[in-house]
């Protein structure tokens, strides 16, 4: 994937001199309690974890989730993108930033990008995205980026119920707010 530029942001894809940042945003509090536990605790366990996940899904789907950096100065942020997942029928967007960026409208900008990017470059026409029930902040992202809920979804190997959202890419819809 070619570089996505927005005003603030700029996607791309995640490397292994990303490790630091991939473990420190493993890591926060957020992410443990509302995407999970990785096991990633070492910048050589990132590393790993980046090659095995994040370029794997590259390889294998022609899409990933890729790093949000601040445009202007190419500090990393957060991730956002997709993932494919073997038990739900579409591809799956995720994101997830460090607590300093949150609150800035950061996510929105990457997540709009990503979507049209999978619309008009990959192809894809519908797109799922997973939160947990009381992940309100994620919820909220969602449904501004015009994902609507679909119903509830159960991981293999998970005790939650997560709810899911879908979203058309090629429908008409309601317009983005500001």
């Amino acid at each position: 994937m070619k570089r996505i530029e927005t005003p603030r942001t700029c996607l791309r894809e995640m490397h292994d001199t990303d490790a630091a940042f991939i473990c420190d945003l493993l890591n926060q509090p957020s992410f443990l309690q509302y995407i999970g536990d990785r096991h990633v605790r070492t910048p050589e366990q990132a590393a790993t974890f980046i090659e095995t996940r994040y370029r794997q899904s590259y390889r294998d789907h022609g899409y990933g989730l890729y790093v949000v950096e601040q445009r202007d100065t190419a500090v990393p942020m957060g991730i956002c993108g997709f993932v494919r997942r073997d038990v739900l029928p579409d591809a799956d967007m995720g994101f997830a930033f460090l607590p300093q960026f949150e609150g800035w409208g950061y996510a929105y900008e990457a997540a709009t990008s990503a979507l049209e990017h999978a619309r008009v470059t990959l192809g894809l026409t519908r797109v799922l995205a997973i939160a947990q029930p009381d992940n309100a902040r994620s919820h909220a992202l969602l449904r501004r980026l015009r994902f609507d809920v679909s119903g509830e979804v159960l991981l293999p190997g998970e005790t939650v119920t997560l709810r899911l959202f879908v979203r058309e890419l090629n429908a008409v819809r309601r317009p983005l707010s500001p």
